[in-house]
């Protein structure tokens, strides 16, 4: 069983640290770091770690400690992960996985010169239900899929708006939720779109808090995305095909779906997580990491690096660019 780290102490480390504790036999969650050692300490109390770190560089230097899962802003997500590559150790990291392309593929190239497994941390690729698409679809069960459309729209308020909307950090609707979108698209329709119209809403913060972005491939099948911060949208995914559609009604959190053939009755699926669907992908990453693989056939570094561009080059229409970043 892998020895894993979690690197912050935020919602989303919090979330990964109940997918652990409820894994186990499967995963041991050995520590957790954070630049603040009392934060470390409440947070290693509070989930049943034996281990605090002070820092991050503790961590990355640890024997302790096999895998990190690296839970801190968008920002800081490259700089953190070759501080654990360096440490030796294998890196799984919160989407998104960067904030450029190059950056990503500079993350891939450095932990495969060391032998280390990376993923990116982009949870629904690895989800049941998003195999059992993948199947329908391969079978022809809708026939041609013609379009796609995806929406996730949330409204936080006050200092977790702020947070989200951070143009420092990284922030922004396209970068935190649109992203889920993109991958969903790209799931069925491939990383290489032939045409990308988008328009960014820019909000007081620099940053965009509505992405309405429609992707067109060759043959013509398109996909239209939403996502909002400050606008709530249901979580709503449909496959469109030329012999019927799937329909998930929340597409993100992929437990149920509706497969309705153009001439036949509706077929509801049902897949509930055993944990929080987290539980997937760290399955899956350790699986990778036994059999000795550098990369993951759910989650490839092509297809990494193929969702980044694509938000890096809606980014660029839009001119959005981030004070941390040359573009």
């Amino acid at each position: 069983m892998l020895r894993w780290g979690i690197l912050s102490t935020g919602t989303i480390a919090k979330k990964f640290a109940e997918t652990l504790n409820g894994m186990k036999g499967e995963a041991i969650f050995a520590g957790v770091a954070s630049r603040d050692i009392e934060k470390a300490k409440a947070f290693a109390k509070e989930y049943g770690t034996a281990t605090a770190f002070g820092s991050y560089e503790e961590m990355a230097a640890s024997n302790e400690i096999d895998a990190v899962y690296i839970a801190t802003p968008n920002v800081f997500h490259f700089e953190h992960a070759i501080l654990c590559l360096e440490g030796g150790k294998h890196v799984l990291c919160e989407k998104p996985f960067t904030t450029n392309a190059e950056d990503a593929v500079k993350l891939y190239e450095a932990a495969k010169a060391r032998n280390l497994m990376i993923m990116d941390g982009l949870w629904t690729m690895h989800l049941p239900m998003y195999a059992k698409i993948r199947q329908f679809i391969s079978e022809g069960a809708i026939g041609e899929v013609r379009h796609i459309r995806a929406e996730f729209g949330f409204a936080p308020a006050g200092a977790r708006k702020d947070f989200k909307l951070d143009a420092s950090l990284g922030g922004g609707s396209l970068l935190d939720v649109g992203i889920y979108n993109i991958g969903f698209a790209a799931m069925v329709l491939g990383i290489s779109p032939s045409t990308i119209q988008s328009h960014l809403s820019i909000c007081d913060q620099g940053t965009d808090d509505l992405a309405s972005v429609l992707l067109s491939y060759q043959g013509g099948s398109t996909a239209s995305l939403t996502s909002s911060i400050g606008a709530r949208m249901p979580v709503e995914g449909v496959i469109f095909g030329s012999k019927g559609l799937i329909h998930l009604p929340n597409y993100q959190v992929a437990t149920t779906m509706t497969l309705q053939p153009q001439d036949g009755e509706p077929i509801e699926y049902n897949m509930p997580f055993e944990i929080n669907g987290f539980e997937y992908q760290v399955r899956e990453f350790t699986k990778c990491v036994e059999q000795g693989l550098l990369e993951s056939s759910k989650l490839s570094p092509e297809f990494s690096v193929g969702i980044i561009q694509i938000l890096d080059d809606i980014r660029k229409a839009n001119g959005l660019r981030f004070s941390f970043e040359d573009m």
